[in-house]
């Protein structure tokens, strides 16, 4: 098969690479160049996507033995992932860019263009594994490592998508991986991970959107109302937060608050005790199948954020909306976060959340 392998510079996509040309495919190395300021994006392991990226990435091509592209798809990158990450803040809600990346730019725009050059699929450096099934089908499952799977963030790759992919470290855990590195002479087999949100390099998320979106002072209350403090804009407060929220006076109950509810529109800040978080409902929209839509109620399990852990839910699909109940109670449900639904180690879809139910608001 004629591969197209992303490389972003770094070690996993670099051994996903030379695994597809030991395997006898035709594989050329595309790097992404995503960043408008190529010195912008990485600070030590935060971060990708700099210069310095794209030329280990020419240097892992040529120990491979394969021909080596950069394309540029920072405006693509900037509009569909940027753009919507500060969007999405300015709208009270918590988005995942990793995500969004994979949806809008990795498996639509690259794997667009694959395609329309004559490849036959995408192979990249992420945790997870495509199972074939007997009738000709792929299924997305969870990778072997459970402390590396990314299957969270692929859970909106859709069939056709799954069709024209390989994840080739699915089945491998980190460390075997950086062995490899080594033994193949790839220079970048000691390369830090990158991490965090790869176009806020120094990590300081909160930094990044007051410089975008400007202050915009507002009260911090309490459910009842009550005004226990001030902050400096809605964008700075994610649901489920304690540290940072600078609040004087302490609770009756000397316990922890966290927050409850970010409003925009009136730059309120609800923060509440650790029970008034738990959450029994949530609807979502856009959902993003895997493979044909379910067409009777899910039992299923979730996980909410992408390295959060794994709740019993039931889900319901009507066309676009889905409403997940959970089975106990559960913490720190934002708006903006996808839910993706498994059956086992095996990603059903995802979709992105929109309301959450609380079990304090129902008594």
């Amino acid at each position: 098969m004629r591969v197209l392998a992303a490389m972003s510079g770094g070690v996993d996509s670099a051994v996903a690479a030379a695994r597809m040309a030991e395997a006898g495919h035709d594989v050329t190395g595309v790097h992404l160049a995503l960043s408008r300021n190529p010195q912008s994006y990485r600070s030590g392991a935060r971060g990708c996507c700099t210069i310095e990226d794209s030329r280990d990435a020419r240097r892992a091509a040529d120990v491979i033995g394969i021909p080596f592209y950069v394309w540029d798809l920072a405006e693509r990158f900037h509009a569909d992932v940027v753009e919507d990450f500060v969007s999405e803040y300015a709208a009270g809600r918590t988005p995942n860019p990793c995500l969004r990346c994979n949806e809008k730019v990795k498996f639509s725009a690259v794997l667009d263009r694959a395609l329309a050059l004559g490849f036959d699929a995408v192979a990249t450096g992420h945790y997870a594994r495509i199972i074939d099934t007997a009738d000709g089908a792929r299924e997305l499952h969870r990778a072997v490592d459970p402390a590396k799977d990314q299957s969270y963030v692929l859970g909106v790759l859709t069939q056709q998508q799954l069709a024209h992919a390989f994840f080739p470290l699915g089945d491998t855990v980190k460390t075997e991986v950086r062995e490899e590195a080594e033994r193949r002479g790839l220079s970048v087999a000691a390369k830090p991970d990158s991490h965090d949100i790869c176009f806020i390099a120094d990590g300081d998320t909160a930094g990044f959107l007051g410089t975008q979106l400007g202050q915009a002072p507002g009260d911090i209350i309490d459910a009842q109302g009550n005004k226990l403090g001030e902050h400096q804009g809605t964008h700075g407060f994610t649901i489920g937060q304690r540290k940072g929220l600078r609040i004087g006076t302490p609770a009756a109950d000397g316990k922890p608050r966290f927050v409850l509810d970010i409003s925009p529109v009136d730059r309120t800040v609800t923060v509440g005790s650790r029970a008034e978080l738990a959450v029994s409902q949530l609807t979502a929209s856009k959902p993003r199948w895997c493979g044909p839509a379910p067409t009777a109620d899910l039992h299923a399990t979730a996980q909410l954020r992408a390295h959060g852990e794994e709740v019993a839910v039931t889900a319901t699909v009507q066309g676009d909306q889905v409403r997940v109940s959970f089975e106990e109670a559960t913490s720190a449900v934002a708006p903006g976060q996808a839910v993706v639904l498994y059956d086992g180690t095996r990603v059903i879809g995802s979709a992105t959340i929109d309301t959450v139910e609380r079990v304090a608001a129902a008594v």
